[in-house]
């Protein structure tokens, strides 16, 4: 049986549920149309700051958080379109800004869609009329976050985008983690230095940025052997990048599928070009078994 449900909190918060399966999830549309929570026979999947996601001026360090139009950051958080010079910051706007709920059902799934709309703030920063549609969709196990990427301009849209989820786990707990990734390297964000990839990190150090690319597949995993939870992730062909990100001493991991890596509207490198008045419509599915 499925179910939405409001949750009186700091913010509205929307919980779908699979009752049959004792899994539940937490979206808050008006902090970035953010999922927050998500709960499997009272297992958390997701890691929350608690404490970052109730101040409205901060970002929201947990949960899984929305990149656009640009994910990573920027040189000086600087781009030029048509030699103009515009600022966005690191991972763009869409994760600050209030979304609205378009539609809800309960008959097979239980499904929430948000809408996110350019408006006077977007354009000042990024030059298109847009629309975003994301629905999520809870089912036994299964999240998934069908996008529709909406160009309403009368020119092309450049732009990336990527979800952001961080996946709790304990930190005294990251070295037993094992991995499949689609990929023979990565790049670390800091140095740049392009590194074999083992299928393992030194989670002795003090914080882990890469990006794996090119990517091979569309679907990549962990398993936590302490909780013996594995977590895969699928991704549609839209997407070009992994991002794995952690913290040491921080009870959690970022497996992040991105269109682009950073600085692309810049380089053009993967970026996502789309042609006025059409649509591109991408997927992401998270399974837990």
């Amino acid at each position: 049986m499925f179910k939405i449900a409001l949750k009186s909190a700091q913010y509205q918060t929307y919980v779908l549920s699979d009752e049959n399966a004792l899994s539940e999830i937490e979206i808050v549309p008006e902090r970035g149309g953010i999922i927050t929570r998500w709960r499997i026979q009272g297992q958390e999947i997701l890691y929350l700051d608690e404490e970052r996601f109730r101040d409205p001026d901060l970002s929201v360090r947990g949960g899984i958080p929305i990149l656009f139009p640009i994910c990573g950051n920027l040189p000086d958080n600087t781009y030029v379109y048509q030699n103009k010079t515009y600022s966005l910051k690191q991972h763009g706007f869409a994760r600050d800004l209030p979304w609205q709920v378009a539609d809800q059902k309960i008959d097979e799934c239980a499904c929430l869609s948000l809408i996110l709309n350019s408006n006077d703030q977007t354009k000042a920063v990024y030059p298109f009329d847009f629309q975003l549609i994301f629905t999520y969709t809870l089912q036994g196990n299964r999240l998934s976050l069908q996008q529709r990427y909406i160009n309403l301009s009368d020119e092309v849209m450049p732009f990336s985008s990527g979800l952001h989820p961080y996946f709790w786990v304990e930190n005294a707990d990251k070295p037993q983690l094992s991995f499949e990734i689609p990929s023979s390297q990565y790049q670390d964000q800091r140095t740049q230095a392009i590194s074999p990839f083992t299928a393992s990190f030194d989670f002795d150090a003090s914080e882990i940025d890469v990006a794996f690319k090119p990517i091979t597949g569309h679907t990549a995993s962990f398993f936590d052997k302490s909780r013996k939870i594995k977590l895969n992730l699928h991704y549609s062909d839209a997407y070009s990048t992994l991002v794995f990100w952690t913290l040491k001493e921080k009870d959690y991991i970022c497996l992040e599928p991105w269109t682009a890596g950073r600085n692309a509207l810049n380089t053009g490198e993967n970026l996502l070009y789309l042609d006025p008045h059409t649509h591109l419509d991408t997927l992401v599915t998270l399974l837990v078994n």
